[in-house]
């Protein structure tokens, strides 16, 4: 069976990016690894099983795909329970970030990296099928 284990994240300043992420994240080191221009740094959150890798790069590649000319998407997606906590909480920090959005039944808004790499936050209402509470259902029906 499949899970993902880590998603990894190409940065140009590794100890620059690994301090941004831990105040804006809230992610936790595992550990360090490699030497030279081959290195890395693991984390955990506080909360799931999936690890979040910083990698570090010469030159950072895209991390977003074109729906269409006029929108771009983040392969991935972070969820939190107070989205306008976080919302709030990121400008301060000064992340760039988008407006909130709301639709479906969903609350989002993209934030940048120190590098420009592109995320979606994303908060669903419990009666969403993508709701974490409604996969889990899915997952122990076993369809």
């Amino acid at each position: 069976m499949f899970r993902v284990g880590s998603v990894f994240i190409p940065v140009t300043d590794l100890e620059e990016a690994s301090s941004w992420y831990e105040k804006n994240l809230g992610v936790r080191k595992i550990q360090e690894w490699g030497e030279g221009s081959e290195k890395g740094i693991g984390y955990y959150f506080s909360d799931g099983s999936t690890q979040l890798g910083l990698v570090q790069v010469e030159k950072v590649a895209s991390s977003e795909f074109n729906v269409n000319e006029n929108k771009r998407n983040a392969y991935f997606n972070f969820l939190v329970d107070d989205i306008h906590s976080v919302y709030t909480q990121f400008n301060e920090n000064g992340v760039r970030t988008t407006a909130l959005e709301e639709f479906g039944g969903m609350t989002c808004f993209d934030f940048y990296d120190l590098d420009g790499n592109p995320f979606s936050v994303v908060n669903e209402v419990k009666d969403s099928p993508f709701h974490t509470d409604q996969v889990m259902k899915l997952q122990q029906s076993k369809i």
